[in-house]
């Protein structure tokens, strides 16, 4: 879900405009599934950019106090998340945590690196989702450590009806600051693309798997 239009056509200009998000529909990038990609997001970028970092703090702490009131302590999911999460928790006065892609190997094998005490009421923060999936096993890593998930927000959805029904199969609220269908209309009044490929860009979405170029 978007919080609001203002905010979402916002953040899809800022991460325009610091190349976090370059669209290529001539000539698509491929993912590590193997997906064929007319865009490519690395919100990595995000944190060296002073001004947008700044901006996208600050609405995500906006988001977490109209949607997720009762927060206690801000989760970062590694490592995209990590960076962002912890400039939120400075914001909002509030410990912070990362979950890991995969339990430690070794010492205590914590899926979750950081303190905090059973029964704390977490918000996660996610940098992108596209299936959803890394996101869903992050939130369930604080279910398993007997923390009680509020929900998840995140910088940017591609909005795909796979991670959707995933969301709500899972019952987890979620929450991001743009979306795929604002960023295209974002980019078309940036003249980042013309109006020839709206129809390419659109049909990928609905498809990702078997979209060809």
């Amino acid at each position: 879900m978007i919080l609001n239009d203002q905010t979402a056509i916002e953040t899809s200009k800022k991460l325009l405009q610091i190349n976090a998000i370059k669209l290529n529909p001539k000539n698509p990038f491929i993912w590590a599934s193997g997906i064929n990609s007319p865009i490519y997001c690395d919100n990595r970028l995000i944190l060296s950019e002073i001004e947008t970092r700044k901006y996208i703090c600050n609405e995500l702490c906006v988001l977490i106090n109209k949607k997720f009131k009762r927060t206690e302590v801000i989760a970062g999911v590694a490592t995209g998340a990590i960076g962002i999460g912890m400039m939120v928790a400075q914001q909002l006065n509030k410990p912070f945590i990362y979950i890991r892609s995969s339990k430690k190997q070794h010492g205590r094998k914590n899926s979750i690196e950081g303190g905090f005490i059973k029964g704390q009421k977490v918000i996660v923060i996610e940098d992108l989702i596209s299936t959803g999936m890394s996101s869903i096993k992050a939130c369930n890593s604080v279910i398993e450590n007997q923390l009680e998930l509020l929900g998840l927000v995140s910088i940017f959805t591609y909005g795909f009806n796979e991670a959707v029904n995933n969301f709500k199969n899972e019952k987890i609220i979620n929450y991001s600051l743009s979306s795929y269908d604002y960023l295209i209309k974002e980019a078309v009044n940036m003249k980042k693309i013309d109006e020839k490929e709206i129809n390419m860009l659109f049909s990928w979405k609905e498809d990702p798997k078997k979209w060809k170029f």
